[in-house]
């Protein structure tokens, strides 16, 4: 028997279009977890793998984050069939006397974290997981979250965590100083960069975060939370707005952008807009919000996500580590399942009842202002480009954050081996080397500015390097224009797209002088070179399991040599879906812009040079 690895997706062979099929899918979410409870409840380790925090956290973390998805089931009027468990876990693990004790809580400690899911679960069930509880335990697990709510949090989306922590322990009457919880309110509001969006924390970087964190948390707050109306409609009114700017960071087949840390929570991404429903903010049509809804959900359900037995790797669309973060534990990936928070929602709730819509149309380029991008809707995928955005030195940051471009149908790669320029992909990315073994790329900006759809940037691979970089959309091409300033010579090579390899040698190339082209078996993707001296086209076979969706990928890169001084590197790039027009696309690439032209087209709009980009 050959083994399907997407059939052992919790997911696999559920529809997914109406509430009863997400009640189902939680249960069945849930239930391969069960044999990795411990005896007393309290620790949940599903493999050996581990994080930066210790093992007792990272087992709390596997106990947590199921309760996301479990509470809303459960206030829905769902029966949820192990709420014992939970109460003998929660119970045990806030208990300093029993071996299955979580641990002593610290300032910025993973166990602050995970307490947040505890703290929702006592706000909106108490009825399942605190009040049967007999009055010693009820002590025992209060006073633990009160020494956690007087700790340090990370001064990022963390600081929801005491917020949440808090409205758990109102609801089930336990009281404490609500002076630090105002204080915390105010600090993330003030993570308000205009237009919807928030930064994470003090750097202005705009990722996932802030739809399935900064804002996710925030509708909660307005739903459960007892007075403060004046915050609450602020938080309501930028999710509303944000709604209109996110919606491009979703594909036609449900899809999300890969962009950013932490893609391992996968549906986690589609939490905003069962948020919204949640706090009944009716930001877009109720049909087209649960259009964008189930179509993910849907688009993860054909996914390889899950291990034989059924538990969430880590990992996107396959068991990958390569693309994990240090703080990934085993458990990490239940966070996907706060994109179940409309469960807490009747039968007839208008998000319910509402047929889905389909994405409308958007045959122009969007700019996305505060995130420092335009998106561009080509067939079967959303193409955004990016001027790049402050990120941590984590794993893989460059390729996370720093892509010239980003797609929801082809992602990204990271790379495998940074002392190994020719096997690099440098997908969405211009790589440069001095010796032909390590390699540098874009990472951080020291200007970055977006005119209307288009986006500039300047950035140093090396001190004595100078790049400026254009982008421009083409749909459904786009243009990349790069001015280097080099005193030595360099090496590079420019990457397209990303698509999935067949077995078989069944794929296509073509590889000439300026141009580069694969031909899969569901879509085609190019790159031509528009500049004055044509690089060598290349088509190569990235290491494997470096894509995020695909373990095997096709990309096409255009490789040369530049000399001393500066050089103009213009680039077209393409990939679709294969389909009728796909030919005639191919064959009429566009034509490389006049660069005085779009300099003083920047100059003319006068734009600021936004903070997304830079050190602060």
């Amino acid at each position: 028997m050959i083994y399907d690895p997407t059939k052992a997706n919790p997911l696999s062979g559920n529809p997914l279009k109406t509430r009863d099929d997400l009640a189902k899918a939680v249960i069945d979410l849930f239930r391969p977890l069960l044999p990795y409870f411990s005896e007393g409840g309290a620790r949940v380790r599903l493999s050996a793998t581990g994080a930066i925090f210790d093992r007792a956290a990272a087992d709390l973390e596997g106990f947590a984050r199921p309760l996301w998805g479990i509470v809303p089931l459960a206030a829905g009027g769902r029966h949820f069939p192990h709420w014992n468990l939970y109460r003998r876990g929660l119970a045990n693990g806030t208990n300093p006397a029993h071996p299955e004790y979580w641990g002593d809580l610290a300032d910025r400690n993973q166990r602050l974290v995970e307490l947040a899911a505890v703290g929702f679960a006592l706000a909106l069930v108490p009825e399942h997981i605190w009040e049967p509880l007999s009055d010693g335990e009820k002590r025992t697990v209060a006073a633990y979250l009160l020494a956690a709510r007087e700790l340090e949090f990370i001064d990022n989306n963390w600081k929801f965590f005491r917020i949440l922590i808090d409205l758990g322990l109102q609801r089930v009457g336990v009281a404490f100083d609500m002076a630090k919880t105002a204080a915390y309110l105010d600090e993330l509001e003030a993570f308000d960069i205009g237009e919807g969006w928030y930064r994470d924390g003090p750097v202005r970087r705009v990722d996932h975060y802030i739809p399935f964190a900064m804002h996710f948390y925030g509708l909660i707050y307005t739903l459960l939370a007892r007075g403060d109306e004046a915050r609450k409609n602020r938080f309501r009114n930028r999710a509303e707005i944000f709604a209109r700017d996110i919606r491009h960071w979703f594909g036609p087949d449900g899809a999300a952008l890969a962009f950013g840390r932490s893609q391992t929570y996968r549906f986690a991404a589609g939490g905003f807009w069962g948020a919204l429903a949640f706090a009944g903010v009716e930001a877009l049509p109720w049909a087209e919000i649960k259009g964008y809804y189930m179509r993910h959900i849907r688009w993860w359900s054909a996914m390889p996500i899950a291990d034989r037995d059924g538990v969430l790797s880590i990992g996107y669309g396959y068991p990958n580590l390569l693309m994990s973060e240090s703080y990934n534990s085993p458990g990490s990936p239940y966070w996907a399942l706060k994109f179940f928070l409309p469960l807490a929602l009747p039968q007839d709730h208008p998000f319910w009842t509402a047929e889905e819509a389909q994405q409308p149309d958007f045959p122009k380029p969007v700019a996305l202002k505060s995130a420092g991008m335009v998106a561009m809707h080509t067939p079967g995928n959303v193409v955004v480009l990016s001027s790049g955005q402050q990120h941590d030195k984590m794993r893989g940051a460059n390729e996370k954050y720093s892509k010239f471009v980003y797609s929801t149908r082809y992602a990204f790669n990271i790379e495998a081996d940074d002392r190994n320029f020719s096997a690099a992909s440098f997908d969405g990315m211009l790589g440069l080397s001095d010796d032909g073994v390590h390699f540098r790329m874009r990472e951080t900006m020291e200007e970055a500015l977006i005119a209307g759809d288009r986006l500039y940037s300047r950035w140093r691979p090396w001190n004595d390097v100078n790049i400026e970089t254009w982008l421009l959309p083409a749909n459904p091409w786009h243009i990349r224009i790069h001015r280097i300033a080099t005193p030595r010579s360099l090496s590079t090579i420019e990457g397209g797209f990303a698509i999935e390899r067949a077995d078989f040698n069944a794929d296509r190339s073509e590889q000439a002088e300026g141009r580069a082209v694969w031909y899969g078996q569901t879509d085609v993707s190019a790159i031509v070179d528009l500049s004055l001296h044509p690089r060598t086209g290349h088509a190569m076979s990235p290491i494997p399991n470096t894509n995020l969706i695909h373990a095997k990928t096709l990309l096409p890169q255009l490789r040369g040599e530049i000399g001393p001084g500066t050089t103009l590197l213009v680039t077209a790039v393409l990939a679709l879906p294969v389909q009728e027009n796909w030919v005639q696309a191919l064959e009429n690439p566009p034509a490389g812009p006049d660069l005085d032209e779009l300099e003083r087209y920047f100059r003319e709009k006068g734009v600021p040079v936004p903070a997304f980009a830079l050190q602060q």
